[in-house]
């Protein structure tokens, strides 16, 4: 009944009757499939995030919750990704494409990698921010978000974003995260 109150409209089987008559006949079709039922949940007091919860524990064997996260470098001179939940930029650290022996090489490379890593504030930011992404994941998880996507750019997603993306990757994986990363604007000039 409440439910139906909330959103204001009629029950699909209520005819020219109240709420109630709709929810009565429905009970009476349903009847039949409710007698052969493994399973009857009750929604009467669940919110659409508890009806999910309560779902996937009476139909699914595996009760860990999982959150698949997407972290994707960027160029910001191409966008910022549409699809990000979190953007960071890393514009703040040494640019390798100034320095000639790093420049033609990207943040997959070892001697770029390990330049960026290095950075004075590189590893503390990393450190940091998959620290304050924690309680966001565990609210993710907690509100039956299952995807996140983090963008991590620099100015053409080359070298310091890839990198950096890279070890975020590695990080929330040694954490027991899903994750998969991407390299969006690598190979655009």
């Amino acid at each position: 009944m409440r439910r139906f109150e909330q959103v204001r409209r009629p029950h699909p089987l209520q005819g020219d009757g109240r709420i109630l008559d709709g929810i009565t006949t429905e009970r009476s079709q349903l009847a039949v499939l409710r007698n052969r039922a493994d399973f009857v949940i009750d929604t009467s007091n669940l919110n659409v995030h508890d009806l999910a919860r309560e779902v996937r524990a009476t139909i699914t064997s595996d009760t860990a919750d999982t959150l698949r996260i997407n972290v994707i470098s960027f160029g910001f001179k191409y966008g910022v990704p549409l699809d990000a939940d979190h953007v960071a930029d890393m514009r703040f650290l040494k640019n390798p494409y100034w320095i000639d022996e790093l420049r033609h090489l990207t943040g997959r490379d070892a001697p770029v990698s390990d330049y960026v890593l290095s950075l004075p504030g590189a590893q503390t930011f990393i450190d940091r921010y998959i620290d304050a992404l924690m309680p966001v994941f565990d609210g993710y998880l907690h509100e039956e978000k299952r995807y996140a996507t983090v963008a991590i750019g620099c100015t053409g997603g080359k070298h310091r974003s890839v990198a950096v993306s890279e070890e975020i990757g590695k990080r929330l994986r040694d954490r027991g995260f899903r994750v998969t990363v991407s390299a969006r604007d690598l190979g655009k000039e």
